[in-house]
């Protein structure tokens, strides 16, 4: 069928050249966008959903009854009110009819200019590596909890020894994403985010079900207002480190601003590309919030002040097995997508940067054709091939050397949320709005900015203070316990 229409779309190209650009061509001479909000939602979940909902348990013990549900609401709003802002800035001047913006940096460069643009293209692609850093790491994760649960299940959880190393999963993800890094662009990837989004929701389900049996079975742990107890789970220095790290752990579980523009930009122009993607961030926003809400709460509930890092898989959920094995391929699956959907947005930049700084290569510039039976031709770039290549094998060689999930997780989500999810889409939306100086509503988005500067940075000095001690007793490559 893919065939077919190839086949199809290459005659009316040649008999009909006005046909062929009404139906397959955009204003612009791109190809015609055929996204909905629908696909954008799968999208959005597909990137929110991620590891961070894993740790979510762990960070409401950090923060107890009070605080931690109010940090997962505060923070879930904040990222749906600046959404909304930045899916304005889509379009320029006007959010409907203006010139199209097709990456953040383009969004930054039309808004605001300058030294900003590069600023906005660090914390855009460094966040991205780390993402996708931190994806390789859960994943490899998740693979190791497989085998470690069957073992338990055949040995029993006293006596077996079942350490393993991460190292062997994490080869096989990235030769995983080796191959689907070799899909050429965003608007080639929604049906594997709609399947991404499915199994998120299936995994996030999973340990919904089996935190409420191990909280209704009487089980459960110690839970308090303020969460950890200073001289009974923590000392003092720790609790304010593991407070900060805790609301990077829920930054990074809210991060998908980062490809916001790059999703939109998949989107039909009819209706206009901000109202769907208004509409897809309400969907995927509240989802997820309630996913999270009921994760963390109920998480925190089963296991109280001593929630692990990783409620799947750190300790605990090895029967019923079979489930857990499950959950476990969701967990993977889920992230083979997301680790697609976040990479997308630096492939393209550097093809797009290269192709424009050797326009005469064509190691870089050509298109070499090769049939694949049953599903037409393939068109292969060798420059694709070799680049996206190696950042997977330097992704997969980075997660092995720095194997940290919790410290990794909140680092990522600290250093990115402010500048991606705060600074840029106030800013472009003052700038846009001309808003005068001091007005009631430039001076609420100031504080809000401010605030949550301040919060990032907090947050950021827990992650690094975490990582600083996991790494004081950690071995290089050393196997799983």
């Amino acid at each position: 069928m893919a065939r077919d229409m190839q086949k199809n779309t290459v005659f009316i190209e040649q008999q009909d050249p006005e046909a062929y650009h009404q139906n397959f061509v955009e204003d612009d001479g791109r190809e015609k966008r055929t996204g909905t909000w629908i696909t954008a939602s799968a999208h959005i979940i597909t990137a929110v959903i991620g590891s961070g909902v894993l740790s979510l348990a762990w960070a409401i013990a950090q923060l107890g009854w009070v605080a931690g549900p109010a940090v997962l609401l505060a923070f879930s709003f904040i990222t749906y009110f600046t959404s909304t802002l930045l899916a304005d800035c889509y379009r320029s001047p006007d959010p409907v009819t203006g010139k199209r913006n097709y990456t953040y940096m383009d969004v930054v460069r039309a808004n605001l200019g300058g030294g900003k643009v590069r600023l906005c293209g660090l914390a855009q692609y460094g966040n991205i590596i780390g993402v996708t850093v931190g994806y390789t790491i859960t994943a490899s994760i998740s693979m190791v909890a497989i085998k470690r649960s069957n073992c338990f299940h055949k040995n029993g959880h006293h006596h077996a020894k079942c350490s393993t190393s991460n190292n062997t999963s994490m080869i096989t993800f990235a030769c995983i994403q080796i191959v689907l890094s070799q899909i050429p662009n965003f608007h080639k990837l929604s049906w594997l985010s709609i399947i991404a989004a499915v199994m998120s929701f299936a995994y996030s389900t999973i340990g919904l079900g089996l935190s409420i049996a191990k909280a209704a079975g009487g089980s459960r742990g110690r839970t308090t207002l303020t969460g950890t107890t200073i001289g009974v789970d923590v000392t003092a220095a720790e609790k304010v480190w593991r407070t900060f790290q805790a609301i990077g752990d829920i930054a990074f579980a809210y991060a998908y601003s980062t490809v916001l523009v790059e999703i939109q930009d998949t989107l039909k122009s009819t209706p206009p590309e901000n109202k769907s993607m208004k509409r897809a961030s309400a969907v995927a926003v509240s989802t997820t919030t309630l996913f999270y809400v009921l994760c963390g709460c109920i998480g925190y509930l089963a296991f109280g002040n001593i929630a692990p890092g990783n409620f799947l898989t750190d300790f605990g959920f090895y029967e019923p097995f079979w489930l857990i094995d499950i959950a476990n391929v969701c967990i993977a699956v889920h992230l083979i997508g997301g680790y697609q959907v976040f990479c997308q947005p630096l492939f393209g930049f550097v093809e797009k940067w290269s192709c424009k700084r050797y326009p005469e290569s064509k190691f870089i510039n050509t298109e070499h054709g090769v049939n694949i039976p049953f599903l037409g031709v393939y068109y292969v770039n060798m420059f694709r091939l070799v680049w996206r290549t190696v950042y997977v094998i330097v992704t997969a060689i980075i997660a092995m050397i720095f194997p940290f999930f919790n410290d990794f997780v909140g680092l990522i989500g600290a250093a990115s949320f402010w500048p991606l999810t705060v600074y840029f889409p106030i800013e472009m939306y003052i700038a846009r709005s001309k808003m005068q100086k001091f007005s009631c509503a430039w001076a609420w988005l100031k504080i809000l900015n401010w605030a949550c500067l301040i919060v990032s940075l907090v947050a950021l000095a827990g992650s690094v203070q975490g990582l600083i001690q996991s790494l004081k007793t950690y071995k290089p490559f050393q196997a799983q316990q």
